[in-house]
């Protein structure tokens, strides 16, 4: 499995999950806000228990309890930084994750949105392309559906981590 700090090497294999890796990072920041909790909404029974199962929260205590206790305004402000790869406090706490909690992180987000996290505005009307890319993931079968989100929650954030360069990369062996 990839980590977080390495955005180049993607979880969606196939053509057409890079393909909708594509297309949602083609939407505006917050239509991929509005795709997330869509996602969540209407495929919370089958890509919610991915998310908790694999993950572990006690890692993501800034993004998780303490970002419940701040205004919608700071909420909004923090998704939209994660989302945009922000150099931020957030984002940075985010980008430190790997993408199981990453995803755990969007899926208690969603959980409690309304609630305790900002929710969707009432008058919010869904565009063409965020339906046509609910659609497409729809239709892809179980393990397709996470490599997708897996690649989405993994580009997200800030880190300035780098992958440890490999020996074909740098020409030395390693010495013990």
């Amino acid at each position: 499995m990839t980590t977080s700090y390495n955005k180049t090497a993607s979880q969606a294999q196939s053509q057409s999950t890079q393909n909708l890796v594509e297309e949602f990072n083609s939407l505006d920041t917050d239509a991929k806000l509005a795709w997330l909790y869509f996602v969540y909404e209407k495929m919370g029974d089958t890509v919610t228990p991915a998310a908790p199962g694999a993950a572990e929260p006690e890692l993501a205590p800034m993004l998780v309890e303490d970002y419940l206790q701040l205004s919608d305004e700071k909420q909004l402000e923090i998704m939209r930084d994660i989302v945009n790869c922000q150099d931020t406090t957030y984002s940075r706490a985010y980008g430190a994750l790997k993408e199981n909690n990453q995803l755990f992180v969007w899926y208690v987000w969603a959980e409690a949105m309304g609630d305790t996290v900002v929710g969707m505005p009432e008058n919010y009307q869904s565009t063409e392309a965020i339906n046509s890319l609910l659609a497409k993931i729809e239709e892809i079968d179980f393990q397709e559906q996470i490599s997708v989100l897996r690649t989405i929650a993994g580009e997200m954030g800030y880190s300035d981590v780098q992958p440890i360069p490999t020996q074909v990369e740098t020409g030395k062996t390693s010495s013990f």
